[in-house]
């Protein structure tokens, strides 16, 4: 970890390339009037002592909060977060959903858009928002730290622009999490170095507190507090590391506005299903009279590995009071009962309420779903291994190490940012751009598993020339066991055009496709044992990652780069930084 980005004048270079690159292929970016206004943050990345469970522990926190400060914003606005480090970490910052048009140098995935933020240094992301309203998030993007490091970020519409629903009395962040008592740096890094499968978190949180279902727990309760007879606008995110979780409010229906910061057709639910990544704004439409009447909601797990999962719930507590009696601290939940939730491997359930999602598909809010593809990839997705070092016994599949992979390529992070190597011109030895567009050896990807589990590895990127039209058909597998798998994608929105269970067949499953409302993400599960295709159209210039939103199969290598190249990349004479 020789040398950070920011002080490096080779970054800067780079960076004035970008925006004279940016300028002279778009200009009319130069010139646009985003009718928004500058918002200033300032995020001291700082040691906390915290207490949940009865156990006292120091975690990275950013300005000591946990969750971190909630970032707003309007859309068209320009955003400015400074960040200084002030622990032994290396750090860097993602704004998850944020497409980032043309300000990729902004996105924050380490060593892909930037080197990270070292010891004493600092750095300041700078993008404006475009055309995007609803609800992200922002969270480290580098090694586990994201466990703590992670808070809302809300985009208002534009001033005197209302929602396509019902004004909603009150909004509340509603954002999971984990609780570890030990520090997750050196959980995974435990499980990297044994080759097998890292320790699961103590707890689930609701806005960070484990609620009273957990041992010593019972002070450390989200309660939202309402009013009879009263819309609430609750913006849910997930941002655990590892677990896709199934969530409802005892005696209460949900209807479902919007998902990764999109709009959708309006839906009822009990029970909401939310991963890693993924946004979803929902209406609580609350009771006409319920004084003083308290309710239980609950988030468990939804799982189909085979590995080891937290298998817990965490509680809150939905309280209605008069608006003249002050609420008590402490609510009791004796008695109270607990909504009712699906079975943990429930993915037919899963299946069902992914199929609901549609896009608006209005005037105002179109679904630009391309209709023809020029560009097409076929991903296999899962898990794997690799050889275990010599002299060592690993604790993986027979004695290796536990891999993930694209296509059966593992993902091996570089030396030099990716952006930045692309930028200088100076691939050569940071990247290669031959990322299989169709697995090398096919096989039955659903049904009996190959004997050969292990994965090829290498820092590969796909190559998307710039405006073209894309299609990926993400195929699970069933190597060390079929589950599902949460894909973000940066730098884009994408529209889920497609879904089903086994293997996808070229020749059939094309025909039910839907190319008039399909729901818009960035974060979408693959179905465990089943496939999932996406379409996008490749127009922002930059370097992407692709990747698996288990922080867990991140980790193992999971991911990929995906690089729209608008223009070559400009030669300099000056020599990139490392890290």
């Amino acid at each position: 970890m020789s040398a950070s980005l920011i002080p490096s004048p080779a970054f800067v270079v780079a960076a004035l390339i970008c925006l004279m690159s940016c300028l002279w292929l778009f200009p009319d970016v130069a010139s646009a009037k985003h009718a928004g206004i500058t918002r200033h943050y300032k995020f001291h990345i700082r040691l906390q002592n915290m207490t949940r469970l009865c156990h006292t522990k120091s975690m990275v926190t950013v300005n000591g909060k946990f969750p971190g400060p909630r970032i707003v914003a309007r859309e068209g606005d320009r955003i400015l977060v400074k960040v200084v480090n002030h622990v032994p970490n290396n750090v860097s910052f993602h704004w998850h959903g944020i497409r980032q048009i043309q300000t990729g140098w902004a996105d924050g995935p380490a060593y892909i858009t930037q080197c990270p933020i070292q010891t004493g240094q600092t750095y300041v992301y700078n993008y404006t928002i475009v055309g995007q309203r609803g609800t992200l998030f922002w969270h480290a993007h580098i090694t586990w730290l994201r466990a703590t490091l992670y808070g809302p970020l809300i985009i208002l519409p534009k001033h005197n622009v209302s929602y396509p629903f019902q004004k909603p009395y009150k909004e509340v962040p509603i954002i999971f999490g984990e609780w570890w008592n030990a520090d997750p740096e050196a959980v995974i890094s435990q499980a990297l170095q044994t080759g097998g499968g890292p320790n699961v978190s103590d707890a689930y949180t609701i806005n960070g507190f484990p609620g009273p279902l957990y041992n010593c727990s019972a002070n450390e309760t989200f309660k939202l507090k309402v009013k009879a007879g009263k819309t609430y606008l609750l913006r849910m995110i997930n941002a655990a590391l590892n677990d896709e979780l199934f969530f409802s409010i005892a005696n209460h229906t949900l209807i479902i506005v919007e998902a990764d910061a999109v709009y959708i057709k309006p839906f009822e639910t009990d029970i909401i299903v939310i991963a890693p990544g993924q946004t979803t704004n929902v209406l609580l439409k609350t009771k006409p009279n319920s004084p003083n009447a308290t309710f239980l909601m609950a988030a468990r797990p939804y799982f189909t590995g085979s590995g080891t999962f937290d298998n817990s719930t965490v509680a809150g507590i939905l309280e209605y009071k008069k608006p003249s009696v002050s609420s008590a601290s402490n609510v009791s939940i004796e008695g109270l009962p607990l909504p009712t939730l699906p079975p943990i491997n429930a993915t037919s359930f899963v299946a069902n309420f992914s199929n609901k999602f549609r896009s608006l598909a209005t005037p105002q809010f179109p679904a630009n779903v391309p209709q023809t593809v020029q560009k097409r990839f076929f991903f296999t997705i899962g898990l794997g291994s690799s050889p275990c070092s010599n002299n060592q016994t690993c604790q993986g599949p027979n004695g290796t190490k536990f891999a993930a992979s694209l296509n059966n390529i593992s993902f091996a992070l570089p030396k030099t940012a990716l952006l930045q190597a692309h930028f200088f011109g100076q691939a050569n030895g940071v990247y290669t751009t031959d990322f299989p567009t169709t697995p090398l050896m096919p096989f039955n990807y659903t049904g009996t598993p190959p004997n050969n589990t292990m994965v090829a590895n290498g820092t590969k990127v796909a190559v998307l020339p710039f405006n073209t039209t894309v299609e990926v058909v993400l195929q699970g597998t069933s190597i060390l066991g079929a589950e599902s798998h949460p894909l973000h994608l940066h730098g884009y929105n994408f529209f889920v055009v497609g879904q089903g269970f086994g293997n996808f067949d070229p020749n059939k499953d094309p025909a039910n496709f839907n190319f008039v409302d399909p729901v818009e993400r960035n974060t979408v599960g693959v179905p465990s044992g089943g496939w999932l295709a996406i379409r996008f159209r490749a127009d922002n210039p930059g370097v992407w990652l692709m990747h698996c939103h288990f922080d867990v199969h991140l980790s193992w290598g999971l991911r990929t780069g995906m690089g729209s190249f608008g223009w070559q990349a400009p030669q300099s004479e000056a020599t990139s930084s490392t890290v």
